[in-house]
């Protein structure tokens, strides 16, 4: 798989933060995409997910767009291997 998993925000949403929290906590190494500061960025969101929602979370085709971490930990479940990459145990919640 190439490069880390991406994730798109944008300033002051505050799912954004509740997602970069969550990845923070759990040592997961992103690249974080601000679709506010780059429109190269919003550009790359709409082509891999179709919308400009923000939190999107994408690592090669697992693409999760507009979530909360309760949602992202749903989506992750099906995919053990985003979810040992990243770290995230199947028990994790919200702290």
């Amino acid at each position: 798989m190439r490069g880390d998993p991406i994730l798109y925000v944008r300033r002051g949403c505050p799912w954004c933060r509740e997602a970069l929290a969550f990845f923070s906590s759990h040592g997961a190494s992103l690249e974080i995409r601000d679709v506010d500061q780059d429109h190269n960025h919003l550009q790359s969101l709409l082509e891999v997910s179709g919308q400009a929602q923000t939190p999107t979370f994408e690592c090669g085709d697992f693409i999760v767009s507009d979530f909360s971490v309760d949602e992202f930990l749903d989506e992750l479940q099906e995919r053990p291997d985003i979810q040992a990459q990243l770290g995230i145990a199947d028990d994790s919640h919200i702290a």
